[in-house]
This record gives structure tokens, C-alpha cells and sequence, in this order.
């Protein structure tokens, strides 16, 4: 009968994906991994396989995790879905500047390394970057419903240029561009979506006099 694992499975994983993330795919050993999880080298190879098959679950789990965050932020009623839009945005510029350690997020850093040599890495990864894509280009619609958006516009187009942006904002972001310069492309960005005039004239309407 096999014995019961002695170790929290999720604390392990949580340790290595640390390892992983911090020194990449290739800089990262076994050894470095048992060292950091307190794990000897025939247990993590018992309970997750070998490094590849460790580093795709984690990968795959941080994956699921993204996608179901920019879900879970950008559903809700059309008219508010020009705000989340914005907040979106926003936030992903936000979240790159606070990265003080300029590690980027482990979905680019992992597609940017392996993706040219693992088709598991590169499936992953664009399974995902098309999932995120699908949900922005379902909250623009939602935005071109509800008049916020021009719903002449591409919102398949608008979903890709998003991502592309903030996938842009990132790499800035690991080169030590500055917090204010990462948040007036995010506001750049805002500012070229193609707003119909009845939002224009209505976010006029709002906007308070300086008079």
C-alpha cells in the first residue's frame, strides 16, 4: 500500500514556481528546487516528475490563473464595460510599474525562453494569449452595445491591439522605463479607442468646468 504524501503539495509547487520565476527555466536545477522546498530529489521526482513536467504544471496552473483573473475582471452589465475596459488597462500598467524586481509575469518570461524549443510551452501560451484576447474583444462588444465603443470598429482588432499594449508595457516595464511613463501609455492607449460621439458627448457633459 502506498504510503500518504508527508508535505503540502500546493506549498511545494508554490516554492518552485518562485524558483522558476525568479531564475527561468534554465537557470533553475533540481537541487535548486529540493533546496528551496526542503524536499529531497527523489521525492519531487516521485511526486511531480521530472524539471520539464514540474515546470509545465506550474505553468499551465499560472496560465489558468491569469486567463480567469482578466475574466473574472472584464464580465459584468455593457454599461459598465468601457470602465472595465479602462481598468484593465490601467491596472496592467499599474501592476508592471509595482514590479520592483522587474520580473514580468511568468506567462511571457516562460513563452520568451522555451517557446522557440517546447511546442508544449508554445501551445500553452498561445492558447492562453487567445483566450485573454477573446475576453477583451467580448467586453468591447459589450462596450459597442452599450455606445461607449464605435460599433463600426474591429473588436477582435481592439482586443489584440490591447494586448499587444500591455504585452509592450511589460517588456518596458523589465527594462526600468518608469512608473509615469508606463501609465501614460496605458492612458494613450484609453485615449485611441474609438469612442462614438454620443460617449464623447456625454464624458464632455461630466467633465467638470475649470473656469
Amino acid at each position: 500500500m502506498a504510503r500518504p504524501r508527508e508535505f503540502d503539495e500546493e506549498a511545494v509547487l508554490d516554492a518552485a514556481r518562485e524558483q522558476f520565476w525568479s531564475k527561468g527555466y534554465a537557470g533553475t536545477s533540481m537541487d535548486a528546487i529540493a533546496a528551496a522546498t526542503g524536499l529531497g530529489k527523489g521525492s519531487l521526482y516521485g511526486a511531480f516528475g521530472g524539471k520539464k513536467q514540474l515546470f509545465l504544471r506550474i505553468f499551465d496552473s499560472y496560465c489558468t490563473g491569469v486567463a480567469d483573473a482578466v475574466a473574472s475582471g472584464l464580465t459584468g452589465p455593457d454599461e459598465q464595460a468601457y470602465v472595465r475596459l479602462c481598468a484593465h488597462i490601467r491596472a496592467g500598467a499599474a501592476g508592471v510599474a509595482a514590479d520592483s524586481r522587474h520580473r514580468g509575469c511568468l506567462l511571457a518570461k516562460g513563452a520568451a525562453e522555451l517557446s522557440e524549443h517546447d511546442p508544449d510551452v508554445t501551445a500553452r501560451s498561445r492558447r492562453t494569449l487567445e483566450g485573454i484576447a477573446a475576453i477583451v474583444a467580448d467586453d468591447i462588444r459589450a462596450a459597442q452595445r452599450h455606445g461607449d465603443i464605435d460599433p463600426a470598429a474591429d473588436a477582435d482588432g481592439l482586443a489584440a491591439l490591447v494586448l499587444a499594449v500591455l504585452r509592450g508595457v511589460e517588456a518596458l516595464g523589465k527594462a526600468g522605463i518608469d512608473a509615469d511613463r508606463l501609465e501614460s501609455a496605458a492612458d494613450t492607449a484609453i485615449a485611441l479607442l474609438p469612442r462614438t460621439g454620443k460617449a464623447r458627448v456625454t464624458e464632455g457633459a461630466r467633465r467638470p468646468s475649470v473656469l
